[in-house]
């Protein structure tokens, strides 16, 4: 492949993955582009963060209210009575991480990465006719989060209560959506995985994870990267697809960042899409790659996690160099996403 022709498909890769959020959430992703240039921006009382530094500041040094009506913890808190994974305050939220971070370190990796590779082997070795690889994602998944909770749910139907307590929860959370309530999608949850802190970390692995894998395989296949797979790609597509690409926060104290007055209560958009670059794709360093997973205090401790299982699924694929026959946006999910991804073997050369 000419520089030429791999300039040339990977921007369409590109183009074609921001589909996908431009389908999901139109209107709130045109008002983020169309804001993106400016690193801060005020709308009322809701403060849209997008310049990378400013991004790091607020995860650092602003203190936030993590169960705020608007967020993330606070529509998930009251679905769990309150007690949920990392609301607690100065100790117990230290506390609660460093147990998660366990959890989902490389030793928690090494423990988990055995019911993955399963599903890999069994779906993936060959690639008869079409395969839909969200379907295949929804099950690597659903095996992962019930290895992580010690749920014996089945895989897909875990998946599947995953994903709709994750909508339930971005209808209240996700600026420019109708804020209706609903619970029984957390009941079904709740009823697989009845801890609320392992339900939370079902959610998060499952809806991640949906979200990522079948749209850094179809920028693989559409971009021509598939004698590249490897760590170092992977942890490039989670930059460029940066699967949660928003952060809702709320202010719990008044500060200033990029010398801009935030008051105490401001609703913060963070945006972790721009902070990463994921819309420009010149390659990035480091720390702009493990800005899709936040930063300091509040840098997600799943990012191993996320990069080994992104690694073992490219490298699973590889071997058959799959094209993309049809794709369909996930209008429905919490984050940008594929419904359907319809790959099949490549024809021999």
């Amino acid at each position: 492949m000419t520089d030429d022709t791999a300039a040339r498909t990977h921007r369409a890769a590109r183009r074609l993955d921001r589909r996908v959020y431009l389908h999901s959430h139109p209107v709130l992703f045109a008002l983020l582009a169309a804001t993106r240039r400016r690193p801060l921006v005020r709308l009322g009382s809701t403060v849209l963060v997008h310049d990378a530094e400013a991004y790091r500041e607020v995860l650092t040094r602003v203190p936030l209210d993590r169960t705020a009506e608007g967020t993330t913890g606070g529509a998930a808190a009251r679905r769990t009575g309150g007690t949920l994974l990392f609301d607690q305050d100065a100790g117990e939220h230290r506390t609660a991480r460093r147990e998660v971070a366990d959890l989902l370190g490389t030793d928690g990796v090494a423990r988990l990465r055995p019911h993955w590779q399963a599903v890999l082997t069994a779906r993936l070795t060959e690639l008869p006719g079409t395969v839909d690889l969200v379907d295949v994602v929804r099950e690597l998944a659903g095996a992962t989060a019930a290895a992580l909770t010690g749920s014996d749910a089945e895989p897909l139907r875990l998946a599947r209560a995953c994903t709709g307590a994750a909508a339930e929860a971005a209808r209240e959370h996700l600026p420019g959506l109708p804020r209706r309530p609903r619970t029984e999608a957390a009941d079904r949850l709740n009823s697989l995985v009845p801890q609320a802190r392992d339900a939370m970390l079902a959610v998060a692995a499952v809806n991640t994870t949906l979200a990522a894998l079948p749209r850094a395989a179809a920028w693989c296949a559409r971009a021509g990267l598939w004698d590249r797979t490897g760590p170092e790609l992977a942890s490039e597509l989670l930059r460029l697809t940066a699967a949660s690409p928003l952060l809702p926060r709320v202010a719990g104290a008044d500060a200033v960042v990029d010398g801009r007055p935030i008051r105490r209560g401001d609703r913060l958009v963070l945006v972790a899409r721009h902070a990463a670059g994921a819309h420009r794709t010149a390659p990035a360093g480091r720390q702009a790659a493990q800005a899709v997973f936040g930063a300091g205090p509040h840098a997600c401790p799943g990012a191993g996690l996320a990069r080994a299982q992104l690694t073992d699924f490219l490298d699973a694929l590889a071997p058959h160099r799959p094209v993309v026959v049809r794709a369909s946006v996930d209008r429905r999910a919490a984050l940008p996403g594929y419904a359907t991804l319809l790959v099949r073997r490549a024809d021999p050369q």
